[in-house]
């Protein structure tokens, strides 16, 4: 099945660990949704794209297979190459379309654009990723980042990453094999 990644993108040692080991069970989470998990993944080649006008680069990637998540923390290394996002199921039958993603961020770009949006769907029978990938230099904000999934004006959902300089978190920042862009 074909998913919608986006292309686009300092806190102490001890805050960011106790944000990854902040629980799933502290996002706001509607009925709606059955199953939901966050993290850190090694995306795959895209073979295509989509329009996205409300995102920076203007479009989003498409993929046809679907990564596991190397980690399941919220702590994001800013490291070229490398994605987190949101896997979520919901129990509603034939899914919701139309779910608008909204990742704010730090200020981004000769604008200083604060948040991005674009429309996804959440499957009914298996999670849907959805999730951010680092292909710009300037993307690389540490920061926190959140990932809002929204059906008309109410919340599905809202995970917040934190993304940190690599040196914070080297192990996790060499997990996709992207270690010799850090120099």
């Amino acid at each position: 099945m074909i998913r919608h990644i986006i292309g686009v993108a300092a806190l102490s040692v001890s805050a960011a660990l106790a944000f990854a080991d902040a629980t799933m069970s502290s996002v706001p989470v509607s009925p709606d949704i059955s199953i939901i998990e966050a993290g850190v993944i090694c995306p795959p080649e895209t073979v295509g794209s989509s329009p996205a006008p409300d995102t920076i680069a203007g479009t989003t990637h498409l993929i046809e297979e679907e990564p596991e998540f190397v980690s399941n923390t919220r702590v994001v290394p800013a490291v070229l190459g490398l994605g987190f996002g949101v896997k979520a199921q919901t129990p509603i039958v034939g899914g919701i379309n139309q779910v608008t993603m909204l990742v704010t961020h730090p200020a981004m770009g000769g604008q200083a654009v604060e948040s991005q949006s674009f429309l996804t769907r959440i499957s009914d029978l298996s999670p849907s990723l959805t999730f951010y990938q680092f292909d710009y230099s300037y993307e690389l904000l540490p920061g926190t980042w959140t990932m809002t999934a929204m059906r008309v004006d109410q919340v599905l959902y809202q995970v917040e990453f934190e993304v940190v300089p690599p040196e914070m978190v080297p192990e996790l920042a060499g997990v996709c094999g992207y270690l010799d862009l850090l120099s």
